[in-house]
């Protein structure tokens, strides 16, 4: 009588399950994951989705079921929502601008570890990546949409810093349009939208 399988047919077969288990465990974690097109549809661990745009530099995300305000560390743009403050020039372009780069995708939240956790408003402080690696401070900054913001100890303070020297000396963004004067302690702003 013949046999109908062989050693190496078995060995084969065995392969085969455990590629056919494999693809499809994968399949399932990441069903609904585009990270090369930056879009994550669903709850994925350490990415959140934005939940709302409050200005160019601060978002809120769920977070596991819990909305937390989030405001990102090193970068500071002009006011649109504060209370008792004109609108800054160029606030409504980086709010708006915030908007379309990030769109409907999940954020990637990161602590630095020489800032503190919260502000003094309780709003987590955190840098924020997307899918793709973006760094969404280094964007805004770069494009002149908001300013260096290293008043408080952090690691990019240099990096960021020189985004700014060089969108300033581009004239990008708001460094072409608006009215920069610097504060007694240090801040940038620009002139009211008037």
């Amino acid at each position: 009588m013949r046999r109908l399988w062989g050693r190496g047919d078995v060995r084969l077969a065995l392969l085969l399950i455990v590629l056919l288990a494999v693809a499809t465990i994968l399949y399932l974690r990441t069903d609904g994951l585009r990270i090369g097109g930056g879009i994550i549809d669903r709850a994925v661990p350490g990415y959140y989705p934005v939940v709302e745009f409050i200005d160019g530099d601060t978002v809120s995300v769920n977070m596991n079921g819990s909305t937390e305000i989030v405001r990102m560390i090193g970068v500071d743009t002009p006011e649109t929502h504060r209370p008792n403050t004109p609108v800054q020039c160029y606030g409504p372009v980086a709010s708006e601008y915030i908007k379309k780069l990030i769109g409907a995708n999940s954020v990637r939240l990161e602590a630095d570890p020489l800032n503190t956790n919260r502000d003094r408003y309780g709003r987590l402080l955190r840098y924020i990546y997307l899918a793709d690696g973006t760094l969404i401070e280094s964007q805004l900054i770069a494009g002149g949409y908001g300013f260096a913001y290293t008043s408080f100890p952090m690691t990019k303070a240099q990096e960021f810093e020189q985004l700014e020297d060089k969108a300033k000396i581009a004239g990008r963004g708001l460094w072409s349009v608006c009215e920069v004067f610097v504060l007694p302690n240090g801040i940038k702003q620009t002139n009211s939208q008037d």
